[in-house]
Parts: C-alpha cells; structure tokens; sequence
C-alpha cells in the first residue's frame, strides 16, 4: 500500500526526497525559495514536470512542480497571502490534479491536532518526569505507543462504517472510553462474539463529531520574550477564528519570495 509523506520546506533535499521516492514512498514537499527548478514540460492543471538533483545525485529525479497563490482571510477580515511551491513524485496530472494536492497540502496541518492530543489531551497539563535521556525516550514511545493505539481503535470502529470519514472520530471520546474501560476492568475481553468496533470503537460512534467543521486557526502567542519567533510577533490573531482559504494555481516566472526569517 503506497504511503504519501507531506513535509515542509525544510525537508525539501535532494537526497531526502531520492531516499523517500527509492523506499517506495510518494511524497508532497513544500519547497525553499533557494530552489529554482527548470521546467521540463507544462502541464495542463498549471503544474509542470522537472529534475532535481543538481548533479548530486548520481541519477537526477523527475518530479513534477506544483506553484500557488494563497489567500487565507480570518474571520476578522485580516487577508494574508502566501507563495507555495510544492515538489512531489505524484506525476500524473490527470490522477492527481495539482488544485487536489495543493488543498491535501493545506491538511497536512491537522498533524498539529497530533501535538495537541498528546500533549494536552493525554497529558493533560503534565510535563515528562524522567531526568535521563533513556527516561524520557521511553515515556516519549510510551506516549506514541497509546496515541496509535486509540487511532487504531478509531479506524477499526468505522470497519462497517465507510461512509464515515476518520476526522469525525474524536480523540477525547477514544480516550475517555479507553480510561474507562481500563479502570473499571469492563469490555476488555470479547464474549463468545468477536466485535472489532469494541467498546472504545462504540463510543466514538455513539459521539461524532460534527460532519462539517469549519476550518479554524488558532491564537498563537509568546511563551519566551527571548523566543527565536520573536519577528513574527503581531503575525498571529490573538483568538482563535475561523477561515477561509483560497488557492489559485500558476507559475512564478520570476522565481518564489523568499520566506520571513524565524
């Protein structure tokens, strides 16, 4: 079954990605400004196909480019636009057209909810405890461990539910029904019948979320007056709000504004 790696512009090396395409992996990396691509051939959905490799590799990779305007306008009618130009080995533009993977790129930030369920959710507050590396390796594969567990048991929940997508499945439910079953020794071992939803699959079905969410940022803020991120202060809404994006694909003839630094 193939596997998709969506990465940001700091994992866009040439060897990096040679060593993603040559495990058989399809990746959609979001490249640096430093990167100027010649176009091979342009396509029909506004991408285009090119090599990269620079003469490091031994074989240059064909990839194929993908370059969009962004316009993200929240709630409070703040309008922030941005350049994207995606590098991908998903070469077929019928199959894959550029606008789908440019909105499929734009998901990739739902990892953050990932960070967010293990360190808030799960955690609950709490910081590590162990004061040795070994220590916090492995409470930090502990915690990764039982985050894929309850994934898992979410995805085996909608086995006869298809139509249900994985994203209204809510993780504080999953972790709720696992404590409680866990402390309360009930629903662990199957009856004579072997149910895959479980009682943790149940619950989440029992409790979905709701079917449209509205795409949401959250308030981003300075912990450390000293912190690296200082120069993007003022760039963040200080609540959270909703919004709306909108992404138009095209090609930069004169190349990609470079990013702010952090």
């Amino acid at each position: 079954k193939e596997m998709l790696l969506p990465a940001d512009a700091a994992f866009d090396g040439n060897e990096f990605l040679d060593a993603a395409h040559q495990s058989g992996a399809r990746f959609l990396v979001r490249s640096g400004a430093r990167r100027v691509p010649t176009p091979a051939e342009h396509l029909g959905d506004g991408s285009y196909l090119a090599r990269i490799g620079y003469g490091v590799l031994r074989v240059l990779l064909p990839v194929r480019v993908i370059e969009a305007a962004l316009t993200v306008t929240l709630a409070d009618g703040t309008v922030r636009t941005e350049q994207w130009r995606l590098i991908t080995n998903l070469l077929d533009p019928v199959r894959y057209p550029a606008a789908e993977l440019v909105d499929l790129y734009h998901r990739r930030w739902e990892a953050e909810t990932t960070y967010f369920s293990i360190k808030a959710t799960m955690l609950d507050g709490r910081v590590l405890r162990s004061r040795s590396t070994d220590g916090l390796d492995q409470e930090v594969y502990a915690l990764l461990t039982a985050y894929q567990a309850l994934i898992r048991a979410g995805n085996d929940a909608l086995t006869g539910r298809p139509e249900v997508p994985m994203e209204r499945i809510s993780f504080t439910v999953l972790l709720a029904a696992a404590t409680g079953t866990v402390t309360a020794g009930h629903g662990i071992f199957p009856g004579t019948l072997i149910d895959l939803v479980g009682t943790i699959g149940h619950a989440a079905l029992d409790d979905l979320l709701p079917a449209r969410r509205r795409q949401r940022v959250k308030a981003r803020t300075r912990k450390n007056p000293t912190s690296k991120y200082g120069p993007n202060a003022g760039q963040h809404p200080s609540t959270s709000q909703n919004y709306t994006v909108h992404a138009t694909v095209t090609f930069f003839e004169h190349g990609l504004n470079s990013r702010s630094r952090r």
